[in-house]
């Protein structure tokens, strides 16, 4: 199953949560839309002196310290945030990234197993709790939660993809083959490779 270690973790997905909710009036915002991550935390950090316990500043921070690769900084402030509001997704969602990330896929897969029950949830959730599983080694668990994902969001390029990788690693191509077509048809990076390799 060496092939496991080739899928693509996925990508944070600091950008895709409170960011799209939100009116960009946060100077700190804006620069961590920049990337200018150092920035904005330091910008996230001067608005927290007044408002120690905001959960958007706490997880903009996180956020931010997630990108500039401080994880240590960047869980602490998720925990904070989440102590304040238990059942926020993207709270949620960022943790389990941020346990992916760290290779502590049991903790990862609690966060999004969390954030998959609450009403409203994305389809990371689940994808999330797709890549925990399949790190785990309980595929089929792994499928179901990638079909999921899929389930909730059929352009989910990525999580075909993901799940296509499983797929080929439990031998069965030709299933493999119909999720890298749907990952290529949506432009997933390394899905036409993929197809090609596998499915000639």
């Amino acid at each position: 199953m060496k092939i496991l270690s080739k899928v693509i973790l996925v990508p944070v997905i600091a950008g895709t949560l409170f960011a799209c909710s939100e009116q960009k009036s946060n100077p700190a915002d804006r620069y961590f839309e920049k990337g200018q991550y150092e920035l904005a935390a330091q910008k996230y950090s001067d608005n927290l002196k007044n408002k120690p316990s905001d959960v958007k500043l706490l997880f903009g921070r996180g956020r931010a310290y997630q990108e500039l690769g401080m994880l240590a900084e960047a869980q602490s402030d998720f925990e904070a945030a989440l102590s304040q509001d238990p059942n926020n997704f993207q709270v949620l969602l960022s943790l389990s990234a941020i346990q992916l990330e760290q290779k502590n896929y049991a903790s990862a897969l609690l966060y999004a197993t969390k954030a998959e029950e609450i009403s409203g949830a994305p389809a990371m959730a689940s994808f999330l709790k797709g890549r925990a599983l399949h790190q785990l080694g309980m595929p089929e668990d792994a499928l179901k939660a990638y079909g999921r994902a899929i389930q909730i969001d059929k352009d989910f390029g990525q999580a075909y993809y993901n799940r296509g990788m499983l797929k080929v690693a439990l031998e069965r191509k030709k299933q493999a083959c119909e999720d890298f077509k749907l990952a290529s048809v949506l432009d997933y990076p390394g899905a036409a490779e993929s197809l090609a390799k596998y499915c000639k």
